[in-house]
């Protein structure tokens, strides 16, 4: 990655010949800044041009060149500095402009030197977390993984170099973290970054299927070994072969599974139920767990020699409250993302927005951030997400609301009242059983298998409704 320059640089633009010497002495006393200025716009392009700049203090009224298309020629130019536009003329539809054209922040004159300087250093931050972000999404593109993982933090750059490392080997990777945190991303960048790539990647969810299917499922069975067994039926592990196997929240495999599995790992074979024979199998295995697993095995849960089987390379994902430089960067991917899955391309945060999502606690990680974001993406009714969008209420998640579709086609409409109903229903009811898929599912009437069909489409993971261990 290209380093980060350490010492910001600012270029001022406004007409006023006494405003410019002014605002770079107030300035200046506060910020070790290369400061540019410029009286025209004009001038300021041609600075643009030559010089590297960070953020740009833009007055709005200029004569020839104004300073809401010096903005829009600004943007023209793709991956460029933070604008913060300003005018004596605090009239609300021009910040509103501005902002829609893609401006950091709006500042009315006479300036509040106290508010200048802390936008300035907000932009700035900004500016640098989201060149940062560029830089490694170059680096991922280029090596073809990580795929949704977004940050900068030196936590997530651990994260990334170790993904990198173990990524080419065929160890086994335990996956430590919070729900909500990314660890099916983590593991299915391993396996994009290793010689397994053009194979399968399986995931299994551990808890989501009671013991008897789940063991079918892992290692198959031939015909005649139960009453319904009408032909035989490949396992997991057979469909992973020569790819990998991802175990998710292994924590909760029950202890009679782990002796099973713990074969399979050291003996590299399977046994299908109902078969007198072993087959030999060549799967990488990654597993996952939000549990403590040596509390676990103190209280005879989980098998200590699957435990260091399992554990030959450990990686931990921080939760979201240890990296909140992140947020803004995770902000910016998901506004991206739902925007064009909504059809409301051109969405941007309005004032206040990031701030917002910074004083949130997000108890649910990344994935309650992503869903808040999705949320506020259906719920917004201009070209500017705002922080009532969010929906969030003393720092927790509020109910879902049917937004107005008024203005939308009925098949817009329609499709947009209809997700936000499964949302809430599906959540709502994951939450009053705790996470028990069968009761949830046997309570809405469906079939357990159309009931979690449901949940993958909406993106939505039973073990999080579950009460922690």
């Amino acid at each position: 990655m290209n380093a980060i320059k350490q010492k910001g640089a600012l270029l001022i633009v406004d007409d006023e010949p006494d405003m410019l010497p002014l605002l770079k002495r107030t300035i200046s006393a506060e910020m070790d800044w290369e400061i540019f200025t410029a009286l025209s716009a004009k001038e300021a392009l041609s600075i643009l041009d030559h010089r590297t700049v960070d953020v740009v203090l833009l007055d709005i009224k200029m004569p020839e060149m104004d300073g809401l298309e010096l903005l829009s020629r600004i943007k023209d130019k793709g991956e460029g500095p933070m604008v913060i536009m300003m005018t004596a003329y605090g009239v609300i539809d021009l910040a509103v402009e501005s902002i829609r054209k893609g401006a950091y922040d709006f500042l009315t004159k006479p300036l509040d030197d106290t508010r200048l300087i802390l936008t300035l250093q907000k932009a700035m931050e900004y500016h640098r977390l989201v060149h940062e972000n560029q830089d490694l999404q170059r680096l991922i593109r280029k090596q073809g993984s990580f795929q949704d993982m977004v940050g900068s933090s030196e936590a997530m750059h651990r994260v990334f170099e170790t993904i990198r490392t173990v990524a080419d080997t065929d160890v086994t990777v335990l996956i430590t973290g919070e729900s909500g945190t990314g660890k099916e991303l983590v593991a299915r960048a391993i396996h994009q970054g290793s010689r397994r790539r053009e194979k399968n990647f399986v995931p299994v969810n551990c808890p989501t299927l009671p013991e008897h299917i789940l063991e079918t499922e892992l290692f198959g069975y031939v015909k005649g070994a139960f009453t319904d067994a009408k032909q035989d039926k490949q396992g997991l592990f057979q469909e992973a072969q020569e790819g990998t196997l991802f175990l998710d929240e292994i924590g909760d495999l029950p202890i009679n599974l782990q002796t099973k599995l713990l074969r399979v790992l050291q003996e590299k074979e399977i046994k299908p139920l109902g078969s007198p024979k072993s087959l030999k199998v060549d799967v990488r295995v990654l597993a996952s767990t939000n549990r403590d697993l040596k509390k676990k095995m103190a209280q005879g849960e989980f098998r200590e020699d699957l435990y260091y089987r399992l554990n030959v390379i450990s990686l931990h994902l921080p939760p979201l409250r240890e990296r909140p430089e992140d947020i803004p960067l995770l902000a910016g991917h998901f506004l991206k993302k739902y925007s064009a899955e909504y059809g409301k391309k051109g969405l941007k945060p309005g004032p206040g927005f990031m701030e917002e999502l910074g004083r949130q606690d997000w108890p649910g990680n990344v994935r309650e951030l992503e869903n808040a974001i999705r949320r506020a993406v259906i719920l917004s009714r201009d070209s500017l997400i705002t922080s009532s969008d969010l929906g969030l209420e003393g720092g927790g998640e509020k109910e879902l609301v049917a937004p107005s579709t008024q203005d939308l086609s009925y098949r817009e409409a329609k499709k947009m009242v209809l997700d936000v109903f499964n949302r809430q229903y599906l959540s709502s009811l994951l939450a009053s059983h705790q996470g028990n898929v069968t009761h949830a599912a046997r309570t809405c009437g469906l079939e357990r298998q159309a009931f979690q069909q449901l949940l993958r489409r909406y993106g939505i993971k039973s073990e999080d409704y579950r009460p922690s261990s």
